[in-house]
């Protein structure tokens, strides 16, 4: 989960995601969004892939990123949890202190 909340934790790499989630693009495509240099960019894909968020998929030069939602809602809910966030005893834990109040 670390590798998931380093990746997520630039700038960039969230607005890559953020394209991705409308639709699959080329390492083009999502260079020409950003004013940094491709060796930059291929860095944080790297970085995408190596947490697991993106899926590449090359056909000649041409590479595909697609992201992989199930991986982000995993992590995010871990993450959740581990705060007690959305958890059904932390609800009935709170439902509890108001009717105390």
């Amino acid at each position: 989960m670390s590798n998931v909340f380093k990746a997520l934790s630039d700038p960039t790499r969230r607005r890559v995601l953020e394209l991705l989630r409308e639709r699959p693009m080329t390492a083009g495509e999502l260079a020409a969004e950003f004013d940094v240099s491709k060796p930059t960019m291929s860095a944080h894909f790297t970085v995408l892939k190596d947490a697991n968020l993106v899926d590449a998929t090359k056909a000649g030069k041409t590479v595909t990123y697609r992201i992989k939602l199930s991986v982000l809602e995993d992590a995010l809910l871990g993450f959740a949890k581990t705060f007690g966030l959305g958890d059904s005893n932390s609800e009935n834990a709170k439902d509890t202190d108001h009717g105390a109040n």
